[in-house]
């Protein structure tokens, strides 16, 4: 009866051994899938990654368009108002001149006895 018993046990430990075995072989399949999953995954963020660059690349550039837009925007607008300002200077000689030339013309037609004059 020792014998019997030496064979279960030898056919319990090789059991085991298979149960083992299988359990490993089931593990490293999973393992493998899942590291091929991931693998996918990192691809996809790769590529997505690039496509996330190229957007923020062009929203940079397009900030900087509009910084530069708002920078010649307030320089024209300063511009403006510079010119405004000498406009204004030229209107207010120009109405002092006006002013000047209508004395002279009056007092010329004071002088000139051909001119008639009102009685003011």
């Amino acid at each position: 009866m020792a014998t019997n018993t030496v064979w279960i046990v030898i056919a319990v430990i090789a059991a085991l051994i298979v149960i083992a075995a299988l359990v490993w072989v089931g593990r490293n399949r999973q393992v493998s899938r899942r590291r091929a999953q991931a693998g996918e995954i990192r691809e996809e963020v790769r590529l997505e990654n690039v496509k996330v660059q190229r957007r923020e690349a062009l929203a940079d550039e397009t900030a900087a368009k509009a910084r530069a837009a708002q920078a010649e925007a307030e320089a024209k607008a300063a511009e403006a108002a510079r010119l405004e300002e000498n406009a204004a200077q030229h209107r207010s000689v120009a109405a002092e001149q006006r002013g000047e030339l209508d004395e002279k013309w009056s007092h010329a037609d004071e002088l000139d006895p051909e001119v008639e004059h009102q009685a003011k």
